[in-house]
């Protein structure tokens, strides 16, 4: 692992969760409001309560087991479970998980996506099934 992943990671790992739902809140004005947060990153879990503009129920998401890797010709994102509180929700995510999702390529961003692939790299299972 090269210093700037382990940097990267470190940074992830010290970010308060409330300042990240602070300038999600800022950003998703008008659209929804996020009401809890929680991303182990050693985990690779990923957990968030949401309310939509509008609604008085939250909306709970966790993402579990994801990853990206660069299949030689473009870079994928992967997650291997998903699951939320809502069966809609859930009947969407199920068309998403287990699928190797190509990430566009830009070439002005080549080396940030190279390290985010190093930070979120896959342990070797999670990447042979891949379709």
């Amino acid at each position: 692992m090269s210093i700037k992943s382990a940097l990267l990671k470190m940074v992830i790992k010290l970010t308060p969760n409330f300042l990240i739902i602070w300038v999600s809140n800022i950003v998703l004005k008008g659209i929804a409001e996020l009401t809890e947060f929680n991303f182990d990153i050693d985990a690779r879990k990923v957990y968030v309560q949401t309310r939509l503009y509008g609604e008085e129920d939250t909306i709970e998401v966790c993402l579990e087991d994801f990853a990206v890797f660069n299949d030689g010709e473009s870079y994928r994102v992967i997650i291997h479970h998903a699951r939320s509180d809502r069966p809609w929700l859930n009947n969407l995510l199920s068309r998403l998980v287990g699928k190797a999702w190509k990430i566009p390529a830009l070439p002005q961003f080549a080396t940030q996506l190279e390290l985010v692939a190093e930070v979120f790299q896959a342990q070797p299972p999670a990447i042979e099934n891949v379709e």
